[in-house]
């Protein structure tokens, strides 16, 4: 059983990954962190309690809040894609007597911060903890400059992020969770940790449309399928009216299939570098993806491709069980 901690900043895409982690009996999460990102890392953590809510567990996992900002640049979000709340707007949702129909899980958040729980799980899993990212990496780098002899025992990060030869999601050339906190990536490639890097050239592959959705769902009336439709409409508006279709891109689910079917993806190595600077290019990832390179002192394994449909399949197959 693989014990993960998941690192996150919810996030409609974020919710699926950790309605899918936490629905798949080969991960034992062992932890979850917020940081800010796609919301502020106070509507994060809510939004992370309304998810828990959706589950029938007897144990949450532990809880900790992060980082508020960037290392160094201000924070950038996007409700404008997500939602004001980060979760389509389902917070506003009420019952007919008035209760909110997303209620918060009664789940206690740690009394100590993201990061030293990030250092605390990593000590209590020498070489066995796996980090999945699912937002900038704000939390990770700055456990890493806190303790990097403790951190140098973490089996691997798994993250969300980055984009080669594809264009960026916030700007021509970059992706959001590498674009919100550049400093912060830099470090984590460059601190020897294992990284397996899923990016935007492999998340594009995997759309889930409205009709996929509807067709998915209209079999079931729980808690769970009016979630995925109620939580996913203000993303889907958003790519109706920005990127041609209606759907979105289940970013964030990715690195959780990587843990349970490694089967369906492709990956190369390479030395990936991010821009931390640059005024056109700022969040940058940088790699030479070519298989037929040598690349020296690769720091990553970089997923290119995925079989999209399968991954669909068992995504729904699992989350609607």
């Amino acid at each position: 059983m693989n014990r993960i901690l998941i690192d996150t900043d919810p996030g409609v895409d974020d919710a699926l990954a950790l309605l899918l982690a936490l629905k798949s009996p080969e991960l034992h999460i062992e932890a979850i962190t917020t940081v800010s990102g796609n919301v502020h890392v106070d509507q994060a953590t809510q939004n992370l309690l309304r998810i828990l809510a959706l589950l029938d567990l007897s144990e949450y996992p532990i809880v900790a809040k992060g980082k508020s900002k960037p290392l160094v640049k201000p924070l950038v979000k996007a409700e404008h894609v997500h939602g004001n709340d980060g979760l389509g707007n389902i917070s506003e949702l009420r019952n007919p007597d008035g209760s909110p129909r997303y209620p918060l899980a009664n789940c206690d958040i740690s009394t100590i911060s993201g990061v030293d729980l990030i250092i605390e799980m990593v000590r209590r899993f020498p070489d066995e903890l796996v980090i999945v990212a699912l937002g900038p990496l704000t939390n990770i780098s700055v456990a890493i400059q806190k303790d990097p002899e403790c951190m140098r025992r973490i089996n691997s990060v798994i993250m969300m992020g980055g984009v080669f030869s594809d264009y960026g999601n916030v700007t021509t050339t970059a992706e959001f969770n590498v674009y919100v906190d550049p400093h912060a990536a830099h470090e984590v490639f460059n601190s020897g940790v294992p990284i397996h890097i899923v990016p935007l050239d492999v998340t594009h592959q995997v759309i889930l449309t409205g009709e996929r959705l509807i067709a998915e769902t209209k079999a079931f009336n729980d808690k769970m399928s009016k979630f995925l439709i109620e939580s996913t409409q203000a993303c889907m508006e958003f790519y109706r009216e920005n990127v041609g279709f209606y759907g979105f891109h289940v970013h964030d689910a990715l690195p959780i299939g990587i843990l349970t079917h490694p089967h369906l993806f492709e990956n190369v190595t390479a030395h990936v570098q991010v821009e931390t600077e640059g005024n056109l290019t700022s969040g940058m990832t940088v790699a030479d993806l070519r298989g037929d390179r040598v690349n020296t002192n690769p720091n990553a394994n970089v997923y290119i491709n995925v079989d999209s449909d399968k991954f669909l399949d068992s995504f729904f197959q699992r989350i609607l069980s």
